[in-house]
């Protein structure tokens, strides 16, 4: 896992640093044991004339297996913004995997049918 920690208008400590190694590590149990992850992670401090105090904002970029997966969060707490940005990540995640496995199925099923002589309808041109 190649891991790239940037801090905007901010210092980058080490509990920051850590903490987000930490949720990467988390994220991490998500990708198959063969595939190569590469996270791109930027924290900071954005003041935006519209809002008041400090707002610190999380970007997470992660590329697994040539697929790119990116996601930011704007809240009052840092910590609270790697965690939120961290969830949507999970989920992109599981969702892609579980369109893939939906994908797969669906042609098996075709061909199986197709096979059977059941259906005519050729699955790679999708016509009859």
């Amino acid at each position: 896992m190649k891991t790239n920690i940037k801090a905007t208008n901010m210092d980058l400590t080490g509990a920051i640093n850590e903490y987000i190694d930490k949720r990467l590590v988390s994220i991490k149990k998500f990708v198959k044991n063969g595939e190569e992850m590469k996270a791109s992670v930027e924290v900071g401090k954005t003041t935006n004339h519209h809002k008041q105090g400090d707002v610190f904002r999380a970007e997470f970029n992660i590329e697994i297996a040539g697929a790119n997966f990116y996601t930011y969060s704007e809240k009052e707490d840092l910590y609270t913004a790697i965690d939120e940005a961290r969830e949507d990540i999970i989920r992109q995640i599981k969702s892609s995997k579980n369109r893939k496995k939906t994908l797969f199925k669906r042609g098996a099923t075709s061909v199986k049918k197709m096979i059977k002589g059941i259906s005519k309808r050729n699955p790679f041109t999708s016509k009859y």
